[in-house]
């Protein structure tokens, strides 16, 4: 399997998200809700042209300690989130994964 994006909508709260998916299935970036569906398809847009520039990248703790990162769009708005990491360096081989994986992935529509 390869990278790709994916656009879904939320069963609970009616709106649109989309997330990233490696080629082994994990989900590495994921985005807060949209209204519509024009709304993720542009954050898959924003993703595309954000994420090869490491300067977008905020790298993050949680109050638990778990490493993770988001991608920042040129505005400063969050684009999307990662998953919790066990380490920086996991972390970090997440982000690598945006930046090979995030312009090119296709987008694949499960509304």
């Amino acid at each position: 399997m390869s990278a790709k994006y994916q656009i879904f909508r939320s069963d609970r709260s009616a709106e649109y998200y989309f997330r990233l998916k490696a080629g082994n299935g994990e989900i590495i970036l994921q985005s807060e809700g949209y209204q519509n569906k024009t709304g993720a398809q542009n954050g898959v847009g924003s993703v595309r042209q954000h994420s090869p520039d490491d300067r977008f990248y905020d790298r993050k703790t949680s109050t638990n300690g778990s490493p993770y990162f988001a991608l920042k769009a040129s505005n400063g708005q969050i684009i999307g989130v990662s998953q919790m990491y066990s380490s920086a360096g996991a972390r970090d081989a997440g982000i690598s994964s945006v930046k090979t994986n995030g312009p090119s992935a296709p987008e694949e529509d499960l509304t």
